[in-house]
């Protein structure tokens, strides 16, 4: 019996000392962050783990006596963040080409990131207040915070894809004397379509989730009944609104799973 020798070939060395240090600057931050994120206080989770219990225990009766309300703004929350991310992925979708080195000029690219940086940058709670004192109370300012704060991560994750594209088949369509608009409709669109069909039902599915805590500044959805409910003290009814958002999440989940299978 013959064994066959695996040959793994050495690690360069500037690769190695790349590695050496990426694992030297996460040292350095972790022990930098350590005293002012206070993980110190990691122990406590287990000492005073009997308080979390008590308080736990009062979500095991959930309580749906009203669950056609809870269900009537969940599907209010479900509305909002349908059109905040149709609304990013539709207006981001420009703004990721004039946002990718290998589309645009120097010049737009850099004003573009640095709009999109300020987007992602701010929570979609804090638009949501924006918008509140903007257009009033209700789910129309919960889509435009949802709108405004993916457009920056619909942007960010859109021009790396296009970015990433391979060069050759807009060379090739550019061989043909095709205009810039035409190398980017047919060479670099149809390579990444599949990428930005994931991307947006991603971003949707986090979208529902996000948008059911914008009701706690009034921006519509069942945010507004968690809250108040949270507040009161009424556990019973807070358990049954979790449950609501929990199932309703995990079903949009696995639709949007099936539609990427049959989209990408």
């Amino acid at each position: 019996m013959t064994t066959t020798a695996i040959h793994i070939p050495p690690v360069p060395a500037a690769q190695r000392y790349g590695r050496l240090a990426f694992w030297s600057i996460l040292a350095v931050l972790l022990a930098w962050s350590f005293y002012p994120a206070e993980i110190y206080r990691a122990p406590l989770l287990v000492t005073d783990a009997g308080n979390m219990a008590r308080y736990a225990s009062g979500f095991l009766a959930p309580n749906f006596a009203d669950w056609k309300l809870y269900v009537s703004e969940m599907l209010i929350t479900v509305h909002i963040a349908i059109w905040g991310t149709f609304l990013a992925v539709l207006f981001g979708i420009p703004l990721s080409l004039l946002a990718s080195n290998n589309v645009a000029p120097v010049w737009v690219v850099q004003p573009v990131r640095r709009l999109m940086d300020a987007c992602r940058a701010i929570n979609e709670l804090v638009f949501a207040v924006l918008f509140v004192v903007a257009v009033g109370l209700g789910p129309f300012a919960g889509v435009m915070a949802v709108f405004v704060h993916n457009l920056g991560i619909v942007s960010k994750l859109f021009s790396e894809a296009v970015e990433a594209s391979d060069p050759r088949p807009v060379e090739g369509i550019r061989a043909t004397g095709a205009t810039k608009l035409q190398e980017v409709i047919y060479g670099i669109v149809p390579q990444v379509m599949p990428l930005w069909l994931s991307y947006g039902l991603y971003r949707f599915e986090s979208n529902v989730r996000g948008a059911t805590v914008l009701g706690i500044v009034g921006a519509g959805g069942i945010g507004q009944l968690l809250f108040e409910n949270i507040r009161g003290f009424y556990y019973g009814e807070t358990a049954a609104i979790m449950i609501v958002v929990v199932i309703t999440v995990a079903v949009i989940d696995i639709i949007s799973q099936r539609l990427r299978k049959v989209l990408v």
